[in-house]
């Protein structure tokens, strides 16, 4: 007769299971910390992740229906080139080498690795916060990093930033790109780069798109958008609406084209 009392139950089992698993995930908490404050693993990191864009982009030849990046530079620098959040993983990639483009990143822990991984994809780097819509928010950098890309168009570079708010309503621009077309006096360009095989992290908040190798690419550039010096309150708002209205259609004419609808 089976003496029972030797017999494991299910539940001793998964206990088993669990204790055997604690000392790894103590590990991990215990390690995870100092790896990401590590600048030779986050260097690691963006070397690899910068190798990875620049063979997506090979691997993505553009479409017929692309727009010329070349042409829109000559004909528009120094620009404010927008881009959305979730939409610009590309972006280092795709910028023609031997043309400096300085890029604004937020000072957050999540936009240090991005920042790093444009550096090595040949870009300047500026760190702060163009302020949520109707708000400066100075005390993350946002003045500063405006009178920092002002002084970078000064000098005859282009510059790109992200039009929408970190967190915040995803493909809708906040008055921060606005207010530098204004003090700069230069005008936006919206950019949208789409590729045929992608990935979408449904689960993030700006449903951010990873981009695969081995498909077709698309760029699509919209209008110039100038703000004059002198634009009060309402013509601002009415230019951060023009803002998203025309990269929201430069981003779905993109995506139409790899797609081909």
């Amino acid at each position: 007769m089976e003496n029972k009392a030797t017999v494991p139950s299910n539940a001793m089992r998964v206990e088993r299971k669990k204790s055997g698993s604690r000392p790894l995930k103590g590990l991990w908490r215990r390690i995870r910390k100092p790896l990401a404050r590590s600048r030779f693993v986050k260097q690691a990191l963006a070397a690899v992740m910068a190798n990875a864009l620049r063979l997506i982009d090979r691997t993505n030849p553009r479409v017929a229906g692309s727009h010329d990046l070349e042409a829109a530079i000559a004909a528009h620098s120094p620009a404010i080139a927008a881009l959305w959040h979730g939409q610009h993983l590309m972006g280092p990639a795709i910028n023609p080498r031997k043309h400096r483009l300085v890029a604004l990143f937020s000072r957050s822990a999540d936009a240090e690795l991005n920042a790093l991984v444009a550096e090595k994809l040949g870009f300047g780097i500026v760190r702060g916060s163009g302020g949520r819509k109707g708000e400066r928010n100075s005390g993350k950098g946002g003045a500063q990093a405006l009178i920092a890309l002002k002084k970078t168009i000064e000098r005859g570079c282009n510059v790109a930033m992200i039009a929408d708010i970190p967190h915040g309503t995803p493909r809708e621009a906040g008055l921060g790109i606005v207010t530098l077309a204004r003090i700069s006096g230069r005008p936006i360009v919206p950019v949208a780069i789409a590729t045929s095989r992608r990935k979408v992290l449904e689960g993030t908040w700006d449903k951010t798109t990873i981009n695969l190798p081995f498909g077709r690419s698309a760029v699509v550039l919209g209008d110039p958008i100038y703000v004059e010096p002198a634009a009060d309150e309402a013509v601002m708002e009415e230019k951060r609406r023009q803002v998203t209205d025309a990269l929201n259609e430069a981003t779905r004419q993109a995506y139409a084209l790899v797609d081909g609808k």
